[in-house]
């Protein structure tokens, strides 16, 4: 996630004189050393150090609405994927990270001593990471890779997503931008080759099942964009005339120039291919152990090992299971394990949905059928509310192969982009309509969408960096609270779905690490999800897969979650009377997107001002 100075070309003194809100940073002689003094306000340089990532990741920038006025030359560039351009980014980090460790907050607010906790935490652990000899960073986000194009990685999946349901196209400047980031499309490609052929000649091969499935969509892709496909449609499709005026540039932007770097790009997939073994693990590849060792630490935002994250991932298995297990024997579900059992369920035509686009249809309108139902309850558990722009959307066919069932996330900081759900539909197999209700609810409302409406009102720098074990965690407290609205009363068999969700992340932590770090094979983590949580063999397919090219991510979800419940004991606990459910999903929420330990931090504020 780079940008290199050939695309973007800013110095450091640029960035706090010129584009940083005016903020300079001095060391005043005579005071004690290291100690950094700030010429502007600290939110003024919160939003200097915002500008300086954007800088190297214009994308975001978009996605955030932020590339307007004295940054919308950020509208029409890429990061660059180079390693040139990865090393410039780490220097940025570099130098903030020491600016910020050089301050005296000791006058800050508590409000703003946090948002300098959470960036000087967010780039420590960045540069740990940039420090490792390969890999695909993501300062502030959640899919940190050892493989930079795999997948479910790499510029090839994300662009054509990115310029089509992100990039604008209101008017020419717009489409001007859109060539412009077309024609960068070959040197992003290429600076991700470089790093490619760097890892396999160090011996870093992905594993033999993941670059199947790399090679059959990279080869779809390269199918599309021969014939202009979806790279030109958003320029073709718009109902602006300067759009289609340069549809025809488009074309020959990607026929030309990015069909021959895509082909590179596959021609050293199979070059992996033939060195390319079945295991699965990080500890498998050079140095994978440490790599895994940093993953674990970036997703959890703890200093947890993997053998602690397998073992509580098993505890809290077995806790779920037993809840479980009266609620299956209730609906005539009495013999086997519980993981049988849920694989009994799981054929019940009762909870399938219809094949095809028939299905596909009713999976769409019971989506939006649940967000009708949730949005009304928010006013019982919050006392601040939003009202989140929010749209559901299928996930691109090229992508589906790869992908989880779903995803969801915020949506840009001006409101102009929607926060989405996007959902899996290759087969409506994927989905069961006892566990379709809890998924809506984790990606939307009260879960990520709704997260990101309460960030996005955060200074800059907090919308940009989140943090897996909290993003993750809530809005798996998100389908708990859910539940505790009374979500599933009428539905008894929603509520095992519920926490099927909750035992199904249990699993994530013992599988994850398994993979990683305790040498499983890819059928024994398929088969743990299928045997001891019933999980359809399909969904965990992917999963795992997904597990392989992203490396500790799966473990952030059940952590954070377990860390919020928690606090929230706590909370209960210390406040007897005083404690309010409302009160402290706000307490939670409003103190942002944080590490864990930030977390509590701003949980033991709101203990101390309920006293």
């Amino acid at each position: 996630m780079t940008q290199h100075s050939d695309t973007f070309s800013i110095t450091r003194r640029q960035a706090l004189y010129g584009i940083g809100a005016g903020v300079s940073l001095a060391v005043i002689p005579g005071c004690k050393q290291n100690t950094t003094v700030l010429a502007g306000t600290p939110d003024e340089e919160l939003e200097a150090i915002a500008y300086r990532l954007l800088a190297h990741e214009p994308e975001r920038a978009t996605g955030l609405g932020v590339d307007t006025g004295n940054y919308a030359a950020l509208r029409g560039k890429l990061e660059d994927q180079s390693q040139a351009g990865q090393d410039a980014y780490a220097q940025t980090l570099r130098e903030d990270l020491e600016t910020i460790r050089g301050l005296d907050m000791s006058d800050f607010d508590s409000d703003t001593r946090t948002n300098f906790e959470v960036v000087e935490s967010a780039y420590a652990n960045a540069l740990d990471g940039f420090a490792l000899p390969y890999g695909d960073v993501a300062v502030g986000s959640w899919r940190n890779a050892p493989y930079v194009v795999i997948q479910n990685v790499g510029s090839y999946l994300d662009l054509p997503r990115f310029m089509d349901s992100t990039h604008p196209m209101r008017d020419e400047n717009d489409a001007a931008a859109y060539i412009s980031r077309l024609e960068q499309v070959p040197s992003v490609l290429d600076g991700e080759l470089e790093r490619m052929k760097a890892a396999t000649d160090m011996g870093v091969i992905p594993p033999d099942f993941l670059l199947a499935k790399a090679v059959a969509q990279m080869e779809a892709t390269l199918t599309d964009a021969a014939e202009g496909g979806s790279l030109a449609s958003p320029l073709e499709n718009a109902e602006l005339a300067a759009a289609q005026s340069v549809s025809g540039k488009a074309k020959e932007i990607i026929t030309g120039q990015i069909v021959p770097a895509l082909q590179a790009q596959l021609a050293e997939l199979k070059r992996q291919q033939n060195s390319a073994t079945s295991d699965p693990g990080m500890s498998a590849r050079p140095k994978g152990d440490e790599w895994y060792a940093w993953a674990l630490r970036a997703s959890t935002t703890t200093p947890l090992t993997p053998d602690e994250v397998h073992e509580q991932g098993l505890e809290e298995l077995e806790s779920l299971h037993a809840r479980m297990d009266p609620i299956l024997k209730d609906i005539g579900y009495t013999d086997g394990s519980v993981g049988e059992r849920m694989q009994s369920l799981s054929q019940d035509p009762r909870y399938k949905f219809a094949e095809g686009d028939p299905g596909r249809k009713e999976i769409m309108d019971f989506i939006q059928d649940r967000i009708g139902w949730i949005k009304s309850q928010m006013p019982r558990a919050f006392n601040t509310l939003v009202d989140p722009n929010l749209e559901v959307k299928r996930l691109p066919l090229a992508e589906e192969p790869g992908a989880p069932g779903a995803y969801g996330g915020a949506g840009s900081k001006d409101g102009t982009i929607p926060g989405r759900m996007w959902i899996n539909l290759r087969t409506t197999d994927l989905h069961r309509k006892y566990d379709l209700a809890d998924l809506t609810y984790h990606e939307t409302i009260p879960g990520h969408v709704w997260e990101g409406e309460y960030s996005n009102r955060l200074p800059l720098i907090r919308s940009i960096l989140a943090f897996n074990a909290f993003s993750e965690g809530w809005a798996l407290y998100g389908e708990q609270m859910a539940d505790e609205l009374g979500a599933y009363d009428d539905f008894t068999v929603g509520r095992l779905g519920y926490l099927q969700s909750l035992a199904f992340r249990a699993c994530r932590m013992v599988v994850d690490t398994g993979l990683h770090h305790k040498r499983w094979s890819r059928d024994q983590a398929v088969n743990f999800f299928v045997e001891r949580n019933g999980s359809k063999r399909q969904e965990v397919e992917s999963e795992v897969d997904r597990y392989c090219s992203w490396p500790g991510q799966a473990c952030g979800y059940k952590v954070g979650h377990s860390e919020i419940v928690r606090q929230r004991s706590m909370a209960e606990q210390k406040l007897g009377k005083a404690y309010d459910f409302k009160a402290f999903n706000d307490a939670v929420i409003l103190g942002g997107n944080a590490p864990l330990d930030v977390l509590a931090k701003n949980v033991e504020r709101y203990i101390s001002a309920s006293s």
